[in-house]
């Protein structure tokens, strides 16, 4: 007889931070702020994920995957997994290049594709994926790909 598994539960780990009770978010600035204030300072390249509501309202921040000094495996699969299991109906993806350099590379720019895509086919809309630093400054990748002649 071949055994039968039933998932009784998928663990996710919540930790309390202090957020604006109404951080809704508006613009790539917005997006770059929230996230640089959890992942700027970091040493390695921190994948963050803003889930949000239908009014765009912060419904939970998860730090995806920390990768190396200059690269981070990013796969859909991991970035859609908090977005639906909050409810979340659309994202955003930040990232932090630790040289402090916002430039995309190739690389990014393919991860954004793949995540709005993968975003399209779940009904969960990728807003935009933006690469912060603590100067304060930010890429917006999905403005960047709009301009982008082909």
């Amino acid at each position: 007889m071949k055994k039968v598994y039933e998932i009784l539960r998928i663990k996710q780990v919540a930790v309390e931070m202090e957020l604006d009770n109404e951080m809704v978010i508006g613009s790539p600035e917005e997006a770059a702020k929230v996230a640089a204030s959890f992942i700027c300072d970091e040493d390695r390249e921190i994948f963050l994920v803003l889930c949000l509501n239908t009014k765009k309202k912060v419904v939970a921040i998860h730090r995806c995957h920390v990768g190396s000094l200059n690269a981070s495996i990013v796969h859909p699969r991991e970035v859609f997994k908090a977005a639906i299991m909050n409810n979340a109906a659309s994202i955003i993806a930040a990232h932090q290049h630790p040289s402090g350099d916002v430039t995309p590379s190739l690389e990014d720019m393919k991860v954004t594709m793949r995540l709005d895509e993968a975003g399209k086919i779940l009904g969960i809309e990728l807003l935009d994926h933006v690469i912060v630093n603590a100067t304060g400054e930010y890429s917006s990748i999905k403005d960047i790909i709009s301009k982008t002649v082909i």
